[in-house]
């Protein structure tokens, strides 16, 4: 749906307007923040059902609205498993310091869970989180930053490390390392400032030091970072960062570097067909795990649902 188009919905129905979404129905949330009372929109697909329902959270992406990404395969999964789907803006693409992991933005998210489950019949022990690419991102920070509230994360293709990628896509002629500096005033190693804001805004440090975290699914294909944006390390790196917590070992360097040249691993590799193409890597850490499947910077939101939805809290 075009920004134009949403605008247009906005004015004609306001806050809590329905928009006619095929057979289903979005409705138009806007939700004042906790922390600064700046309104933020959301979209929610609510579920059939009125009794307590499993709610997934998915995130946008990097450069992306909450109404501007391609989530068509998320809200097909989702609603053949009758779930509720919710969409934050949680301050918009991560051109500005308010976005990308901020304060706001992490405050946004769960303002807007916390709306869905006041208002609409949701599950609390099924809240699930999910996103790709730059909300892969977001998902990871918000795993470790309120562990308490999802049953299970799902991230595809994500960035861990803000610093790396800086470098990353400085050298590959992408403009995302202006977007970073942006967002944290500088770049990495240029101020104390900022290489505290990329501290706080990369995944894998949250990941590092957290305490608990709920179960993970860290996913990406073997050619990113080849035809996509984000190398294939940012998720082993983070699954490497919460493997020791579990006392699972973490992905050997040496099979990171073959996989980061596209060289697929071993035959006896376990395969999993709801993603519906080769594996060519899983390892698993306790309740987590990490996929490196044949693709690229991509996700497959069915297999990401059919793992979510073996996944509550306290089991």
């Amino acid at each position: 749906m075009s920004r134009s188009l949403v605008a247009m919905l906005i004015a004609g129905c306001g806050v809590g307007g329905v928009l006619t979404a095929g057979a289903q129905e979005a409705i138009r949330l806007s939700i004042s923040s906790t922390l600064d009372g700046v309104a933020q929109p959301v979209l929610l697909f609510p579920a059939p059902s009125s009794g307590p329902t499993p709610l997934l959270v998915l995130l946008h992406r990097w450069s992306a609205h909450y109404d501007s990404f391609d989530y068509a395969g998320w809200k097909q999964a989702a609603a053949a498993r009758g779930w509720h789907l919710l969409l934050p803006e949680f301050r918009g693409p991560n051109f500005r310091p308010e976005a990308c992991a901020s304060p706001q933005a992490r405050r946004d998210i769960l303002d807007a869970v916390d709306y869905a489950c006041t208002h609409y019949a949701v599950d609390a022990q099924r809240i699930y989180l999910g996103g790709t690419s730059g909300g892969a991102h977001m998902a990871m920070v918000m795993a470790a930053y309120a562990p308490e509230r999802w049953a299970g994360v799902t991230a595809w293709a994500g960035i861990s490390d803000l610093a790396r990628w800086h470098a990353e896509t400085q050298a590959a002629g992408r403009d995302y390392w202006k977007n970073i500096e942006k967002v944290v005033g500088g770049a990495p190693g240029t101020s104390a400032t900022a290489d505290a804001e990329l501290h706080y805004r990369s995944p894998i440090h949250a990941l590092l030091a957290a305490s608990c975290l709920p179960p993970l699914d860290l996913n990406t294909g073997i050619h990113d970072g080849h035809t996509g944006s984000v190398p294939v390390h940012h998720t082993l790196d983070a699954f490497n960062a919460l493997a020791p917590k579990y006392g699972a070992a973490p992905v050997p360097r040496e099979i990171m570097d073959s996989l980061a040249r596209e060289l697929p691993g071993p035959e006896e590799e376990e395969q999993d067909t709801t993603y519906g193409r080769r594996i060519h890597l899983r390892r698993h850490a306790g309740p987590s795990r990490v996929t490196i499947f044949e693709g690229g910077h991509e996700d497959i939101p069915a297999a990401a649902c059919a793992w979510l939805s073996r996944q509550r809290l306290g089991d």
